[in-house]
């Protein structure tokens, strides 16, 4: 079985859609220009309101990459 070492790096993406979607905007950009994705964990959840309604959500998370042999 062989090691590996990973790194880990916080991001927060942003969405109007939902939780979700704020997730994957984070994890799709960090993927364009990091490799080798492997992990994340969601730290932190916050949304703004607006008129009385969520108008914005922002997730924080922690994402994890393997660093290269």
């Amino acid at each position: 079985m062989s090691t590996h070492v990973y790194k880990s790096i916080e991001l927060t993406g942003s969405s109007p859609d939902g939780i979700q979607p704020a997730i994957e905007n984070a994890i799709a950009r960090a993927g364009q220009t990091i490799h080798n994705l492997r992990w994340f964990e969601v730290i932190e959840t916050r949304g703004h309101i607006e008129a009385g309604k969520i108008a914005h959500w922002q997730v924080t998370l922690k994402a994890g990459f393997r660093l290269d042999e």
